[in-house]
């Protein structure tokens, strides 16, 4: 992926290093396939409002350090963001974009106690994107996703896609008709078709990246098969089955391997936010 010669926005947030803390017992090196199993590329937003009440409210939100990071992965994080950004920009009338925190461990945020083990996620309390970066390396070394440089951008745009997913009010949607369903099978369908058209939404990003960018943002060849391998490897049925256990389609959140293949093509295919109604099945 190219990405080297691309606009920075300045607006990353780097708390790491800080003080944050994490949960008794946590921290990324517990990590734990059941728990990667329902966090990886975010918790469904309407989860992370009850965060704070898990985690004993709001927390404290450390002040980091707001520009654009001076390491590698930090810079990458700023570059993929304005991109997706200046994407959105001409997809959906009115965008505004998110605020994103890089940290290490375990961070304050407007849901409550934000911490590695959870994976990526959105907050839609404060409308920030959180992101602790040694989370790709776990889930190259323990999933099997892809490290090239799409596939972490994949995980980026993603939540960005949650973020777009509030601003048109599908997740506050997501969240009354989950209150509505008749038994958690019934509420886990609406939370598995947001996070699927998520992914939908990052393919959508993808296939107008180059073009805001006058190329300076762009997929390579062979980026788009390594983006689909880690949205096979992400799947539901995929890490339940490395998790030891049986395949249970009632307690998918994230949707199955195929389905996630299936829409991050979409997206990128038709590259029209349009052609992301997940929904229509739920």
């Amino acid at each position: 992926m190219r990405w080297q010669g691309g606009r920075t926005g300045g607006g990353v947030e780097d708390r790491r290093g800080m003080s944050g803390g994490v949960l008794a017992g946590g921290g990324i090196g517990t990590l734990v396939l059941a728990a990667i199993g329902y966090f990886v590329f975010g918790i469904d937003p309407n989860t992370t409002t009850q965060l704070a009440s898990q985690f004993g409210g709001a927390g404290t939100q450390e002040q980091g350090q707001v520009g654009t990071p001076e390491d590698q992965a930090g810079r990458f994080v700023d570059v993929v963001g304005t991109n997706i950004n200046d994407v959105w920009k001409t997809q959906l009338q009115g965008y505004t974009p998110p605020k994103v925190v890089i940290y290490s461990q375990g961070t304050g945020t407007g849901c409550g106690f934000g911490q590695a083990a959870m994976g990526p996620f959105y907050c839609p309390t404060d409308s920030t994107v959180y992101l602790d970066l040694a989370f790709w390396q776990e889930m190259e070394s323990k999933l099997g996703a892809s490290g090239a440089d799409f596939a972490r951008a994949y995980v980026i745009a993603h939540e960005f896609g949650h973020h777009v997913q509030t601003l048109t009010g599908a997740s506050q949607e997501v969240q009354q008709a989950q209150q509505r369903a008749r038994g958690e099978a019934e509420a886990n369908q609406y939370s598995v078709a947001l996070e699927l058209q998520a992914d939908c939404y990052a393919g959508v990003w993808a296939a107008h990246a180059a073009q805001v960018s006058n190329g300076e943002v762009a997929l390579e060849a062979g980026d788009l098969e390594e983006g689909l391998k880690t949205a096979n490897a992400i799947g539901d049925d995929t890490l339940q089955q490395r998790g030891g256990g049986r395949i249970s389609p009632e307690n998918f959140t994230h949707g199955s391997s195929a389905q996630r293949v299936e829409w991050l093509r979409r997206g990128y295919q038709s590259g029209d936010p349009a052609s992301c109604d997940t929904f229509s099945g739920a």
